[in-house]
């Protein structure tokens, strides 16, 4: 009956529980942060753009299932499909982060000039997964274990970034480590920027946007060159 609101309504409701939950009700603190919304600032700014993230590669390594039967039935050019991915995906994070930004500004807690950094960042964001997302959604497509093992990793992988908890409890051994994670850098600037009011470390995310760029050349590369198996595949 409600129809598209339900794209307003769920989004909502994620954000209102974090911030009741964490911010009111458990009383959550971050260290050296004295403000009663610094928690659910720091967790929605990091798990709303992980599902981003996820929503993107997951999507993008199935999206030659999604459209198979086009895939076979119709010659149409190819780099529609993961144009679709990425546009849907963004309308979904557009509208529940125009919520988030709403709920910044009512709270008084709306950063300054630094809020424009997110476009780049969001766009090294996009360029990492969906690269990643079509490489993997290629060698899905002869190697069906691919999807499975991903989903294990990336459960794995949202934990070892630092997105729920600060990167201050973990160990001094462990914290090099993070340098080897690409989202830590993505994440770690979104939560600096929403935050801290501070611009991202653009050092930090050069590797990262250098990364992108291989992984969508190697993404291009695989399917044009394995397109035609792929229909025979699928």
């Amino acid at each position: 009956m409600l129809g598209a609101v339900w794209t307003i309504i769920n989004p909502l409701a994620m954000i209102v529980v974090y911030t009741v939950i964490f911010s009111q009700v458990m009383r959550s603190r971050l260290p050296g942060i004295d403000s009663d919304f610094a928690y659910s600032i720091y967790l929605c700014a990091g798990v709303l753009t992980w599902n981003l993230f996820a929503e993107l590669v997951s999507r993008s390594q199935n999206v030659f299932f999604e459209y198979a039967t086009l895939i076979k039935k119709l010659n149409f050019p190819r780099i529609c499909l993961p144009v679709i991915v990425v546009l849907n995906s963004l309308l979904n994070f557009g509208i529940i982060f125009g919520l988030f930004s709403i709920f910044l500004v009512l709270s008084g807690n709306f950063p300054g000039w630094p809020f424009l950094a997110i476009l780049p960042v969001l766009a090294i964001q996009v360029l990492f997964s969906i690269g990643l997302g079509i490489t993997l959604g290629v060698l899905n497509v002869f190697f069906r274990d691919v999807g499975q093992f991903f989903g294990i990793v990336i459960q794995f992988w949202f934990w070892f970034t630092p997105i729920v908890y600060p990167i201050t409890i973990l160990p001094e051994n462990i914290r090099g480590l993070l340098a080897f994670n690409p989202m830590f850098a993505i994440i770690h600037a979104y939560q600096n920027i929403l935050l801290n009011d501070l611009w991202p470390q653009w050092a930090t995310l050069l590797p990262v946007a250098i990364l992108s760029l291989i992984l969508c050349w190697l993404a291009f590369h695989l399917f044009s060159k394995r397109s035609g198996e792929m229909v025979d595949e699928l």
